[in-house]
């Protein structure tokens, strides 16, 4: 009986590894949504609504000397300095908020709440400014305000407020990309590629000066010495 040489036996297959599942856009929105503290929550959709708010009607234009109807402009339609800046706030905004949610470590000067606090107080005074200046419609036509722009300067608002107490409560930041500021130890995640023998996530304490969901802050006190 014949045997089959070893060299024509099949060479043995290596296992196959799982394939990573990449969430759909709305999951990773979903969960993102779900990393943010309330403060961060609420600038995030105040700075949205200042978005939309940019689609409503921020001005009216009426004719003085010649019949005519009156019509109403958005901010778009009439684009200037103050319309730009208030249009790169809101994308700064959600663009910080997104970056937390995506748990990236950094720090802005003089942390995130005076940052939004700036953010919305700057965007109060540019509404207010366009309260006074109005823009320039051209001879014979009288501009004025429409309910489009106060809903701006409420979200401006809502913005401050948010900053506000977003540093009044001291939030934590995440002190490495893929930190959960929520939790008092700081881990630093594994790579994917790792295998499962890897070492474990070194964990150290989370610095003393934030606060957390849902959590009261205490001075701690040093031991007595012998």
């Amino acid at each position: 009986m014949s045997t089959r040489p070893e060299w024509d036996a099949p060479p043995p297959r290596e296992p196959q590894r799982p394939r990573r599942q990449h969430p759909s856009p709305r999951a990773r929105a979903r969960s993102g949504w779900a990393e943010l503290f309330g403060e961060q929550r609420l600038a995030a959709a105040a700075a949205l609504g200042l978005f939309i708010t940019m689609f409503l009607p921020w001005y009216t234009q009426t004719p003085v000397e010649i019949a005519g109807r009156s019509r109403t402009l958005m901010a778009f339609q009439s684009w200037g300095f103050i319309e730009a800046s208030i249009l790169l706030v809101a994308i700064g905004i959600l663009a910080l908020i997104w970056a937390r949610a995506d748990r990236r470590a950094f720090h802005l000067p003089f942390g995130d709440g005076v940052v939004l606090m700036a953010a919305g107080g700057w965007v109060m005074f540019l509404v207010f400014y366009r309260q006074v200046d109005h823009p320039d419609g051209g001879p014979n036509v009288a501009v004025g305000v429409s309910w489009g722009i106060f809903l701006a300067f409420l979200c401006g608002a809502v913005i401050t407020y948010a900053g506000w107490h977003l540093k009044a409560t001291r939030r934590p930041e995440p002190v490495v990309d893929g930190d959960d500021p929520r939790t008092v130890r700081i881990e630093r995640p594994v790579p994917p590629s790792s295998s499962s023998t890897a070492a474990p996530a070194t964990r150290r304490a989370r610095r003393a000066d934030g606060q957390f969901e849902e959590q009261m802050s205490f001075d701690e006190q040093d031991p007595p010495q012998p």
